[in-house]
Order: C-alpha cells, then structure tokens, then sequence
C-alpha cells in the first residue's frame, strides 16, 4: 500500500522561500498569484493491506521523522 506525505509549513510560521518563488513569479508577469507557501512530499510503500494500518504507520513516521510538529503540519493519502 502507498501512503503520500504531505508536509507544510503552519500558516503562522513565515515562509521565505514561499515568499521568494512569489516574488519570482510575479517578475515573470504572474501578478494574479497572492501567496505562495512550498512544503515537501513524501511516498512510503508499505508492506500492509489494511487502510487504517497504513495510515496509522504514515502518521507515526511523520511524527517522529519527516516533519518538525513545532512549526510544520502534514496531510495523508493512502491508496
């Protein structure tokens, strides 16, 4: 089973290289993008069948490994 890692920054935290791909788009003529806020992804192929199993195995190791709960949120998605 796949789970996907979907790691953020949260909202109250500054993003400057968020900040800085904005500014770069809009030098590039893309004025109607407001905000932009950049994250990381992550693929983990688990060797489960079982939705919840996964999920609960995603969650821990995003927890514990890939983000920083201080100052980063995450979504998953299990297949």
């Amino acid at each position: 089973m796949r789970a996907r890692v979907f790691v953020t920054l949260k909202p109250s935290v500054f993003d400057p290289q968020g900040r800085t791909i904005a500014e770069a788009l809009h030098s590039l003529g893309y004025q109607n993008v407001e905000d932009v806020r950049q994250g990381k992804y992550f693929e983990l192929d688990l060797a489960t069948t079982e939705t919840a199993t996964a999920r609960a195995l995603a969650a821990e190791v995003a927890d514990k490994v890939l983000a920083n709960p201080v100052i980063e949120s995450y979504r998953i998605e299990v297949d």
